[in-house]
């Protein structure tokens, strides 16, 4: 196996290594269409994709576009929603961007990070996400998963996800944002989890992490410990 005596050596190599594993990357949340996908990215904060993608389909039988959804009571959504947790603030979310949605973007989802953004409930991650997924425009929204394993690869510091979000804007090629957002994201779940985890399981952090990472084992291509 080469060494990886560089940062760019070391990126060129967990490219290829996600690629490797995970060549299609559908977007885990269940949606038709970036309304769908908006309002499923919302509810999936501090929430499974798994039990999102059970609750959508009740949510969207009741309304699956801004028109309609803004008709409903927010009681009604509430109540569909509330295994996502926090369902008092996402329905309120939910109904009032679609009202916003029809009233001030023709019932459309706008292509725009700063119009996304503005809209209740959507933060700078659900933003980047519906711009990559929905729209095919380069981004690279940070979640928990990117954040853990930017750091433990030693590609950021970790203080913040912003911070981590401009490293990784900067390391990795931008026509491979979109598509390397969903692979560390599949990564983390599979091999690198915050809990349960082993460097036995997670190859790529074993061959470039961070020296911490061993706690005292010597680290293959690191030399000792530090």
């Amino acid at each position: 196996m080469s060494e990886l005596t560089t940062k760019a050596d070391k990126v060129g190599w967990i490219v290829a290594e996600l690629e490797r594993l995970y060549p299609e990357t559908l977007v885990p949340l269940d949606h038709t269409d970036p309304y769908t996908l908006l309002v499923a990215v919302l509810l999936s904060a501090q929430c499974t994709d798994e039990r999102v993608n059970k609750v959508t389909p009740a949510l969207f039988k009741l309304a699956n576009n801004p028109r309609d959804m803004m008709a409903q009571e927010v009681a009604d959504i509430k109540a569909i929603i509330r295994p996502c947790g926090l369902s008092p603030r996402k329905s309120a979310a939910i109904s009032e961007l679609s009202r916003i949605l029809v009233e001030e973007h023709g019932g459309e989802v706008p292509a725009d990070f700063e119009a996304l953004e503005a809209l209740p409930g959507v933060g700078h991650k659900t933003a980047g996400v519906v711009m990559s997924q929905a729209f095919g425009i380069p981004a690279f929204p940070v979640d928990t998963h990117i954040h853990r394993l930017m750091h433990r690869w030693n590609l950021s510091n970790g203080k913040s996800v912003e911070q981590t979000e401009r490293d990784a804007k900067r390391l990795f090629p931008k026509e491979k944002w979109n598509k390397l957002h969903l692979q560390i994201i599949f990564y983390g779940r599979e091999y690198s989890p915050a809990r349960g985890w082993s460097l036995e399981t997670d190859f790529i952090s074993a061959r470039v992490g961070r020296r911490s990472l061993w706690k005292g084992m010597k680290p293959p291509g690191h030399g000792p410990t530090s």
